[in-house]
Formats: structure tokens, C-alpha cells, sequence
């Protein structure tokens, strides 16, 4: 199959799922996880993406030269960041989404008032509670949150996490549950809309979607297997 033949038939996966959970597919933004993806195969994809998404600042660096002036699709970094990394972070993407820690929030609130800009960002929780994977622990989550609240250059729009390795359905969905209901939370103790909660990934999706997802990063299933 083609780039454009598996990214049409994610889009009508989307939306077979979004109207199982009387959604419109249109509240799904699709991101696509272009880690190790050539800009070739970026620029293929381009047209059907809402954003792109990597996990890693010099990778993204090295594609945002090649990529050149044209801005296509938002850039959203995805991945674990580092503090060293933050202000090429800030520098190169149009979101983070993966802010874990009250020592990152910091560090990019900082680098960001210096920038003079204003960062979207989301708070990865690690709902799936498994060590292997990045996220603050749920506990550790109203702090946090209390923390970029307060900051004054992080723009919080929403939640992100990663789902638990396995193929049991109820332990996947009960992680996105779980995120959704931090995210009611969150909403009702603010008063922002918060409207991003990004969850799901090419072996999850499905399931993210039928628990609320509003945004799905997908890798495999648009590009096939690295």
C-alpha cells in the first residue's frame, strides 16, 4: 500500500470509531509519528496530516533544514525531552506535549519567557503506571498540573499518554479512562477548556477514540514497519 492508501484507510477507521462513540471524526486531529521517516515520505504524507510528530529534538532539527521554509503541518514533539534540549525544543516545534516533570515545566518556562514566546503544551501522564514508559505517575499529577498553571509562558491545551503494552482491551481503555477523567478533572478545576486529550497510537487507536481521544499519533499503520 501506498503512504496515501494507509492514511485513507486510518481516516475511515477514525471515523468508523468516532461514530460508534457518537463523535464526529472531525473532533480526531491524526498526527503522524515520523520518527526514522524520511522528509520524502513527510512531504507524502503532509497533505492528510494534522501534524507531525517526532520524538527527538536533532532528529527534528535535521528535518526542519531539509524541510525547508514551507511550514506544512504543525511540528509537535512527542518524545521524553531533556532539559539541555529544551530551548531548541522551543526553537523548532509548535507544541510539546510530552511535559512530565515541575523540572521541565521550569526549565521551558524559563527559556520560553527569554524567547518572548507563548508554548502550547500538553502533560504526559503515565496512566499505564509502567516503568518502562515516560509520563509523571498519576499521584505526582495535580502538582504538576498546579505548576503550569501557574507559569507564565506554557500555554496548556490538554493530556497526553502512552498506552500499556499489551493487547488486553479492558487494561488499554481503563489507562485512557483514566487520563479522561484527569482531564475532567483538570477542566473543572481550572476553568480552561483543556480541549486536546491525545491518546492512542497504530495499535490502540480504536479504543483511545471510543474513550474520548481527541488526538491520535500514528506511526506504523500510515508508513508500515521501519
Amino acid at each position: 500500500m501506498t503512504v496515501e492508501n494507509r492514511i485513507l484507510d486510518v481516516k475511515e477507521r477514525i471515523a468508523r470509531c468516532a461514530e460508534r462513540a457518537g463523535r464526529d471524526a472531525s473532533e480526531v486531529c491524526l498526527v503522524g509519528v515520523t520518527k526514522t521517516r524520511t522528509v520524502a515520505e513527510m512531504r507524502e504524507a503532509a497533505p492528510w496530516l494534522d501534524a507531525f510528530g517526532e520524538n527527538r529534538v536533532q532528529e527534528a532539527l535535521s528535518k526542519r533544514k531539509e524541510w525547508g521554509a514551507d511550514p506544512g503541518p504543525k511540528w509537535r514533539l512527542i518524545g521524553h525531552l531533556q532539559g539541555n534540549k529544551a530551548r531548541k525544543a522551543i526553537e523548532l516545534f509548535d507544541s510539546v506535549d510530552s511535559v512530565d516533570s515541575i523540572a521541565i515545566a521550569s526549565t521551558l518556562d524559563r527559556i520560553a519567557l527569554e524567547l518572548d514566546r507563548t508554548l502550547p503544551v500538553l502533560i504526559e501522564v503515565n496512566t499505564a503506571e509502567e516503568g518502562s514508559k515516560t509520563g509523571a505517575a498519576p499521584d505526582d499529577f495535580p502538582r504538576l498540573l498546579d505548576h503550569v498553571l501557574r507559569s507564565s509562558r506554557l500555554a496548556l491545551q490538554g493530556l497526553m499518554t502512552i498506552g500499556p503494552l499489551t493487547e488486553d482491551e479492558v487494561r488499554v481503555r481503563t489507562a485512557f479512562a483514566s487520563l479522561r477523567e484527569l482531564l475532567l478533572k483538570a477542566r473543572a478545576s481550572s476553568g480552561l477548556a483543556l480541549p486536546v486529550l491525545s491518546m492512542g497510537m497504530s495499535g490502540d487507536f480504536e479504543w483511545a477514540i471510543l474513550e474520548g481521544s481527541t488526538m491520535v499519533r500514528v506511526g506504523t499503520a500510515l508508513f508500515g514497519v521501519r
